[in-house]
Order: C-alpha cells, then structure tokens, then sequence
C-alpha cells in the first residue's frame, strides 16, 4: 500500500497542496505506449535494434507481456497540439496562480527556436494573459516550428546574444517598459508560496498591467507541482503498481522536470528511480539546480517533509550516450528519429527526446530483472523545423525513399 502524502506543517500535506490547487490542464491525464526492442537482423551498417509499438495488443491480451526488452513512452507529447511535453506540465500551476494575482502580461525568454517560449505564447492567450517574448538571435527569413508559433501567438522581440547573455537584466528593462508608468513588474520566482491557496482574483485599479517574469525554462517550485501531478496520476494507473519498482527516465535541459519527478516519487512513497540524461549544462550545475528546487519544495511544504526528501540528491544525472555541444546534432541521429517514427509512430527529436530514448533502450535491454523502465516524452518535436533548416541534407530523401 502506498504510504500517505507527505504530512507538512499545521497538517498540509501534498495531497492538500494538489488538491486546492488550480491547474491549467483539464486532467493530468496521458496516454502511455509499450514499445518493444529486438535486435536487427539488416545487414551492417544498419540500426542495432527494432522497434515496435505493442500498446494495441497487449491491450487485447489485458496487458501482459515479457518484461525484458519492453519499455513505456509517457505520451506527453499529445498533451496538446503545439504546446505540450514538459513545458505544459511546468506551466501547469504557475499559469492559474499568475492569473489569481492579477497578471495582465507574461514575459519569458529563449532561444529562437524555444519550445518553453511558445508554450508560454500559446497558453497564455489561452488564459487571456498578453504573452511577450525575448528571442535570442536574428528574425528568421521563413519563420517555422516554434519560432513562427511564437510570432502567432506572442508579442516577439529579438534581441542580439550580447544582450542575452545578461538576461535577468533584459527580462527586467522590457518588463518595465511594458508595464509603463502605471504598472508594476513581479518575478514569478518571487510569489509567495502561501498564495498557492488564494481562490479570488487581484483585481487592478484604473486598468494597470502587472508584468510578470518567468525565466527562461520555467525552473521555479511552482513547476514542480504540475509534474507531481503527472507521477500522482501515472501511479495510480494498472501499468505501474505502487509496489513496483519503475526505472523513470528523461532528457533534462533545465532539469526541474526530473527533479518534480524525483519528488513526487519520494513523497507519494513509490519505488521508482529518475534517471536524467543532461544535455545542457554540467553536472555541478544540474546538481546545484536540483538543491535549490528541494530546497524550494522544502519552503513549500515546510519541516515535516525533510526526513523524507532529505539532504542527498534525489535524481540519477547521466551523460548521453554521445555527448556534444548543447544544440548540435550528430551524424545518423536524424536517421534513427526517422526510423522510430516509422517503427512506432512516435516523433523524437535529435537534441532531446532521443537521448531519453536511447537510455531507455539500454535500460531495458539489461539482464531482464528488476525495474520496469518509463521514458517520459517530454514533446519538442516542432523543434524539428528548425532543424530542418540547419541540417537540410539529413532530411533529403534519395531515389529509394531513404535518407
């Protein structure tokens, strides 16, 4: 039996927390495939594996099948049609809360390509707050993938990376200018954490904008509870048993996707381990970044949780497979997103989501004992456009129909 939530002070409990919180997402709910991998027989210099989707028929024979080579994909990628993944669930919380403290404006930053960007464009005129958006780099001559989301559903600005690099400072100066003489400018990082149960609206006087920040990737304690959310929900269905031991990996740009992961895990008392694979920054940094988020959760759910999450780190960081330069994709990679999606119908893309596939694949195809493996599809896959138009001879198709 799955122990109780985490009991916090004055008797508020995760559980309180999730339950009287307001959520951006109808339901945490997600669709989960089963993917099998078998070594490939083609001729050398072919993929090493095999894959196939399974979700269909094991559904047919009530979900039973042999564990080894077998692993789930968390379907987060279907969350919504342009804005979805991981950057949905971080906005889960954190969008209700900036509109019950009475933000007019949102402003956020990322690269001109930036998934986190467009998802924060699109929700946001879906909850009537004005997006704006500080893109690093230059207007693109074809605007597409989720750079041409941003320009449809943000206001966009451009700002060359010397400005960028100082990006508090930018955030802030745009802020303020878009707030105006009446205004006033909040960091969302700043809100505080008791307002998690505020049920009315702030209303503004004579009409004046409240500008809230949100930081480039979203990585504040309020995106944590939508990914808490998520493990609540996967662990309440059949596939994953409370008792049983999961194996949960993600690809980590910020990181507070696998962090949220690691906590929910620990205060809803599931066997599971999170194993992220960094693609962004080094391992000192993903560790320092994981501390201040407990740290934050701590202040969240205030004393009592910390025998429980305690002091050491809670996530499994990995290198991936072929480490490189954040953003820069690898001879064949293309190829082997390409081959997934033909094998399974389920889209990667090179920078991210592949790496989280490729460690699954390893994980399962161990000595067969022991976790079951979950890969969480953490979306991007619009991010593809762009790629298509830095790599366009990995997208070329030859006489035969293969690239």
């Amino acid at each position: 039996m799955r122990p109780a939530p985490v009991l916090a002070a004055g008797g508020r409990t995760l559980g309180n927390i999730l339950s009287a919180t307001e959520w951006m997402l109808p339901s945490p709910a997600t669709q989960v495939h089963t993917i099998s991998v078998l070594p490939s027989h083609s001729p050398s210099p072919a993929p090493q594996f095999a894959f196939s989707n399974l979700t269909t028929a094991l559904k047919s024979s009530g979900g039973k099948g042999d564990e080894q080579g077998i692993f789930n994909v968390v379907r987060d990628d279907l969350l919504h049609p342009l804005a979805n993944g991981n950057k949905a669930r971080k906005l889960d919380a954190l969008l209700p809360l900036l509109r019950r403290r009475g933000a007019t404006d949102v402003i956020t930053c990322g690269g001109c390509q930036s998934a986190h960007a467009a998802a924060v464009a699109v929700h946001c005129a879906e909850w009537g707050i004005r997006p704006h958006l500080l893109l690093r780099g230059e207007q693109l001559d074809v605007p597409t993938g989720y750079n041409l989301i941003s320009l449809m559903f943000g206001n966009v600005t451009y700002a060359s990376r010397s400005v960028y690099a100082h990006r508090d400072e930018m955030l802030y100066e745009h802020a303020k200018k878009v707030a105006g003489t009446g205004g006033s400018v909040l960091w969302a990082d700043d809100i505080v954490r008791d307002d998690l149960s505020v049920d009315e609206e702030t209303v503004l006087e004579n009409d004046s904008r409240r500008v809230v920040i949100i930081k480039e990737g979203a990585g504040t304690v309020q995106a944590l509870l939508g990914v808490i959310r998520l493990v609540e929900h996967l662990s309440s269905l059949s596939s994953f048993h409370n008792d049983e031991e999961v194996h949960v990996v993600v690809d980590a740009g910020t990181g507070t996707t696998a962090v949220g992961l690691a906590l929910g895990a620990v205060c809803l008392g599931l066997n599971w381990r999170v194993t992220a694979v960094m693609l962004a920054d080094t391992l000192e940094r993903y560790q320092e970044q994981e501390k201040s988020l407990i740290s934050d959760f701590k202040g969240l759910c205030h004393e009592d949780c910390h025998h429980m999450v305690g002091t050491d780190g809670l996530v499994h960081w990995v290198d991936r497979f072929s480490p490189r330069r954040f953003g820069k994709v690898l001879g064949g990679e293309i190829a082997s997103c390409r081959q997934v999606a033909q094998q399974t119908g389920i889209l990667l893309d090179p920078v991210y989501t592949l790496a989280a596939w490729e460690q699954a694949v390893d994980l399962c195809r161990g000595d067969g004992r022991g976790a079951k493996v979950a890969m969480i599809h953490s979306g991007g896959t619009l991010g593809l456009f762009g790629l298509a138009q830095r790599y366009s001879q990995h997208f070329a198709a030859t006489a035969n129909g293969q690239a």
